[in-house]
């Protein structure tokens, strides 16, 4: 989630970036995966486990809300949790891929001019995501924590299905 228009320096620097956010807060459950976040440039860390997270990113914003709340695990939840942090005037970025319905609160989103767009990495995003990764400002292979080869992909699923116990950001399986 963003907030404001200030760039955060000197450390790998998330594809938000692009947007020169004054804060990036990130939301998630896992310890593991907030720090990670930290070095990847968040500014500020929230775990949502204590049902807190509404309260502390809405303090983090003087009361206000983001700018643009980033849905990007495809889950109801957290794009619940996207439409109570979103100010007036901002942006719902859902790439989280859903296999579910989801709620959807017209009755508040609209009349806070609440905008919600969708997007796949495509043919659009992926030319400046490779040149991202070309001039070394972002570098994936810091996110890669596991290694398989094709005859333990089980093990793979198994471990990228249970992450949180086994610190698991990116799998590779290779042949």
């Amino acid at each position: 989630m963003a907030l404001g228009n200030k760039a955060v320096e000197d450390r790998p620097q998330p594809t938000s970036q692009f947007y020169a956010p004054a804060a990036i807060i990130l939301v998630d459950l896992d310890d593991n995966r907030l720090e990670v976040g930290r070095r990847f440039g968040a500014t500020h860390t929230v775990n949502s486990g204590d049902g807190e997270a509404v309260r502390r990113v809405k303090a983090l914003s003087g009361g206000r809300g983001v700018d643009t709340a980033i849905e990007a695990v495809g889950i109801p939840s957290t794009f619940q949790l996207c439409q109570y942090l979103v100010a007036p005037g901002g942006v719902i970025a859902n790439i989280g891929v859903h296999g579910t319905k989801v709620d959807l609160h017209l009755e508040r989103l609209w009349s806070h001019n609440v905008a919600i767009t969708t997007r796949l990495v495509d043919t659009v995003t992926m030319p400046m995501l490779l040149k991202t990764v070309q001039s070394h400002k972002l570098d994936p292979k810091l996110l890669i924590t596991h290694r398989f080869t094709s005859d333990q992909i089980l093990d793979a699923y198994e471990t990228f299905g249970h992450a949180a116990r086994t610190r698991a950001l990116k799998v590779i399986i290779a042949p």
